[in-house]
């Protein structure tokens, strides 16, 4: 008999497939005491096994390239954290295995994160990843991961680590569905990147049984157990008639009546250029810088490394439009050069433009690479700063700018409510403003980003958030400038026609979503865009929202 599940759809795409779970390490070695004699080579075990989980997630990472790359490098680093590794020789020298050790050490951390408040917790998946797959080394069992399988499959697991995510076969994983997670989780943004259907935040995913068929719908954030014939012809023919809407798209982004929307991606490194440029991206709206500083936490990257880095992305978009977002630290990307180690809460510390301002040598250099890598390009360069709380914040980014001799526009992203609600004061200092609805959404609701206990908080489809959106986009309008959203709400094709509609004059997105996006927009008007954002600011739910939108787009 089908039954009906719903969890939080962040990735477009249908896949029907018979279920797989992912497989999982001996979570916990035995606890037995050593001898003195033996701790030495314990501790050499123990730095062994370290050192080659960490260099197998770099590898993962060149692999996978672009964004994954990026999150692999993180996780490398937090493998070879140097008071974790301290505190694994402590109790190794006072009678624990390597692998308890490092199990204990691991726990001792992830406790730390819950006491505070769990603002890490999205993060703790990735820790106990790590921790997982030092200890299988240790312990010489498989490594956790995906499941072997000759034939596809839908792939469904409490979490996926982004040493999963980045290498999943599209071939063969149809789509993914987890338990916890939320729509700017790790997973979630890597499912785009890859274009595989996925959900997460789906209460008793884990209870599916093994070969059970499921078809999962992740535009809509449901999961069919067993579906009938109908209802998996349905799911069929809908799925043809969008892939059949996106070939038949192309071109610059705009409304059926002409209204120009440009569709810009976001990339996390040169890695993401090519598939940005094949869905025809006409331009980058955020350029995350951070893929540069995450080889080395001591230092900053050389000016020189800078700059090439920076003119491979630049270069692929003559007569484009490319924001950069200069480095973003702190709070869940710390950097040991940069990153204050004891804040009792990162999110409302040094964080952001905080920490560029506190280590003004750091972002006089970006700036300088970034001046240096568009010299002689035909590209319309932009730079903007993470974090702008106020006028002042955005004075003291705009001064630095021109200090640095940069010959481009300088931008605010919009990610404080602070920022939404004095936006014309902090466009008397910038050009243009770009809201980061994920990190905007997290301060509204007071709500981690990535705890998917309170996913329902992070929906971009929250009024309030909306109104926060509207608040910015009328301001840049009075002050005529522009104002974009570059967070994962652009992604949502529903949610593009109503952002346009509040007033948002350009909308970027992970790649794969691009067609997506174009071809809605493109069946819609300004005026039915503008009638849709009127009645979802009119709810009082996310859902209520959605459902209204929904019903004005589709003329009911």
């Amino acid at each position: 008999m089908e039954t009906t599940l719903r969890g939080v759809g962040v990735s477009h795409g249908v896949a029907i497939g018979e279920v797989r779970h992912m497989g999982t390490a001996v979570l916990e070695p035995p606890a037995k005491q050593i001898p003195a004699d033996e701790a030495e080579r314990e501790q050499g075990r123990a730095r062994q096994a370290v050192e080659a989980v960490a260099a197998d997630l770099m590898a993962r990472g060149n692999l996978a390239g672009g964004e994954a790359q990026a999150v692999l490098e993180a996780q490398a680093m937090m493998a070879q954290d140097p008071e974790l590794m301290a505190d694994v020789e402590r109790r190794i020298a006072v009678g624990s295995t390597a692998e308890r050790g490092v199990y204990d050490a691991f726990a001792a951390y992830r406790a730390l994160l819950a006491g505070a408040g769990e603002y890490l917790a999205g993060r703790v998946a990735d820790l106990d990843d790590v921790r997982n797959r030092i200890v299988a080394r240790l312990l010489g069992v498989p490594m956790p991961g995906v499941p072997d399988s000759d034939e596809p499959y839908v792939l469904i697991a409490r979490d996926l680590a982004p040493a999963d995510t980045a290498l999943l076969d599209p071939t063969l994983v149809l789509g993914f569905v987890t338990e916890e997670g939320g729509p700017t989780s790790h997973s979630a943004i890597l499912a785009r990147a890859l274009g595989v259907p996925a959900i997460v935040a789906l209460p008793g995913a884990g209870e599916l049984v093994e070969g059970t068929v499921i078809a999962v719908d992740g535009s809509t954030g449901e999961v069919f157990v067993e579906p009938d014939a109908g209802k998996r012809a349905a799911l069929e023919r809908a799925a043809a008639e969008r892939k059949a809407a996106l070939a038949a798209s192309s071109g610059p982004g705009a409304t059926s009546d002409g209204h120009k929307v440009p569709l810009l991606a976001n990339v996390g490194g040169p890695g993401d250029v090519a598939a940005a440029v094949d869905a025809g991206a006409e331009g980058v709206g955020l350029f995350r810088t951070e893929f540069l500083f995450l080889d080395d936490s001591k230092k900053a990257p050389s000016e020189e490394k800078q700059v090439d880095a920076y003119r491979q992305v630049l270069e692929a978009f003559p007569e484009g439009r490319v924001v950069v977002r200069v480095l973003d630290a702190g709070a869940d990307k710390p950097l040991e050069f940069l990153t204050p180690a004891d804040e009792p809460n990162p999110a409302l510390g040094v964080r952001g433009l905080r920490t560029l301002l506190d280590h003004p040598d750091v972002l006089r250099t970006q700036l300088t690479a970034l001046a240096k890598a568009a010299e002689g390009l035909p590209v319309y360069l932009e730079v903007m700063a993470p974090m702008v709380a106020d006028r002042t914040d955005a004075k003291a980014f705009a001064d630095a700018c021109r200090e640095a001799g940069l010959q481009a526009k300088f931008g605010a992203m919009v990610e404080i409510p602070s920022a939404a609600l004095r936006a014309r004061s902090i466009l008397q200092e910038v050009e243009f403003l770009s809201l980061g609805t994920n990190d905007l959404a997290q301060y509204t609701f007071a709500a981690d980003r990535q705890v998917g206990a309170v996913s329902r908080l992070q929906d971009p489809w929250q009024p309030a958030l909306l109104d926060l959106v509207a608040a910015s986009a009328e301001a840049a309008k009075a002050e005529g400038k522009s104002c974009g959203v570059c967070g994962e709400a652009a992604s949502d094709p529903l949610l593009a026609c109503v952002l346009t509609g509040l007033g948002v004059t350009s909308l970027s997105m992970g790649a794969a979503s691009i067609p997506y996006v174009r071809s809605t927009l493109s069946k819609h008007t300004l005026a039915q865009c503008e009638r849709a954002a009127a009645a979802a600011r009119a709810a009082d739910t996310a859902d209520d929202a959605r459902a209204a939108a929904q019903a004005v787009l589709s003329g009911e």
